[in-house]
């Protein structure tokens, strides 16, 4: 069970790990970590649904490391094992790329989805204590991927020590965006508005609230924190209007008609649009609602696997408002946690939800295929700020 203190998964380093089937993925893992995380064994296909450790790697940091199914699996088992396998490396951050089979050329093309996307990756010949010619190893995955692999046998604890300071090496360097730190300075006040509806965890504040807050803390704001029915109440208490207020978005209407105006106003959707994606590109997206109709479809894709309730904002508020606005008969389709369609040139809109619960390069990865595809995106608190017509009021950047 996570507890208040720890990273969320979804920021810490993702370093993945991918090779052939009983190419001895598991077993580096473990001699990583000192634990045994995954399972080892010498038949192939051991390991099916990737399997992710939440660790701290000094020199790295929080991270997760991901232990994938070999990408030569088989069978229709094994494709949907391969497919999953894909999913994780759309979410690692590096990639260490474990080379064990004959025919290294062959192999190399797996893995070329890493480098055509800039992801670190770190080629390593594995079980070398296995190997009666390592150096042919080496001058082959050389001429293959133009890389200088690395000798590792998870029974050499001086090889998983190289491998280690290879990952500290390659973990990413570029400073990483804030939430909301930009838009304040020390001593200012921020009001928090978060209700508190059916949909909150009982008991707890969703993820973003929590991290809103933290971050607001560690600047050494004066945060005040309310559910929309203390608003007006919360606004007489204070003895100056705050220099900004972030709301849950589904009350943005609300809280922007009481506010005062010389406060900043955003929501923990949008701030998450910037702290995980491509706020400019989601802005865009919000103006294709103007040119949607009622045989338009769109894509609501919601990060988390949540069970529905009453009133969910991605299931039930979103269609309706988008409905109210260009009519009943408009199509609009539901997915959820990692399933995300590869071909999205059937929509006229993608509307993703704050992401949260993903990484950062996970989050670019979905963005990138509706690029790719001239697909408009936006996001839960852009799109509700768009329709309630005050998106060109609010606090963007």
């Amino acid at each position: 069970m996570s507890t208040l203190n720890e990273t969320p998964h979804a920021n810490r380093v993702h370093i993945g790990f991918f090779g052939k089937r009983n190419s001895g993925k598991s077993s580096l893992i473990n001699a990583l970590t000192g634990q045994s995380v995954a399972i080892v064994s010498d038949i192939p296909g051991t390991t099916t649904d990737p399997v992710f450790k939440a660790m701290e790697i000094h020199g790295i940091g929080p991270c997760v490391l991901i232990d994938t199914a070999g990408f030569d699996d088989v069978g229709e088992l094994g494709k949907m094992r391969v497919e999953k396998t894909a999913l994780a490396a759309e979410k690692t951050d590096i990639a260490v790329i474990l080379f064990s089979g004959e025919d290294i050329r062959e192999e190399a093309k797996q893995y070329k989805m890493f480098f055509e996307k800039n992801i670190p990756a770190l080629c390593v010949i594995s079980k070398t204590d296995t190997l009666s010619d390592p150096a042919t190893y080496v001058e082959s995955v050389r001429i293959a991927t133009g890389a200088e692999p690395l000798l590792v046998s998870a029974g050499d604890p001086k090889s998983i020590r190289a491998l280690k300071d290879k990952l500290i090496q390659s973990a990413p360097e570029e400073e990483r965006p804030t939430i909301v730190a930009h838009l304040v300075k020390e001593g200012d006040s921020v009001l928090l508005v978060m209700p508190q509806d059916i949909q909150a965890p009982k008991g707890r504040l969703i993820l973003p609230q929590v991290q809103t807050l933290r971050e607001l803390l560690d600047k050494k704001c004066l945060v005040t924190c309310v559910t929309t029915d203390k608003l007006e109440d919360a606004l007489s208490a204070l003895t100056a209007p705050p220099k900004l207020i972030v709301t849950d978005s589904q009350v943005f209407k609300t809280v922007y008609e009481k506010k005062p105006p010389e406060s900043l106003l955003t929501s923990f959707s949008v701030l998450f649009a910037g702290y995980k994606g491509d706020l400019d590109y989601y802005v865009q997206g919000a103006a294709a609602i103007d040119a949607l109709t009622e045989s338009s479809r769109v894509l609501i894709a919601e990060c988390c696997t949540h069970a529905p309730l009453t009133e969910d904002i991605g299931r039930e508020k979103l269609p309706r408002l988008l409905r109210a606005r260009v009519g009943q008969a408009l199509a609009v389709d539901m997915v959820s946690g990692s399933d995300f369609p590869e071909d999205l040139s059937g929509y006229d809109l993608i509307i993703q939800c704050g992401a949260c619960m993903f990484n950062r390069r996970y989050v670019m990865s979905r963005i990138n295929r509706a690029k790719a595809q001239d697909v408009p995106m936006t996001n839960y608190g852009v799109a509700i700020a768009y329709l309630n017509g005050i998106l060109d009021k609010i606090t963007l950047a």
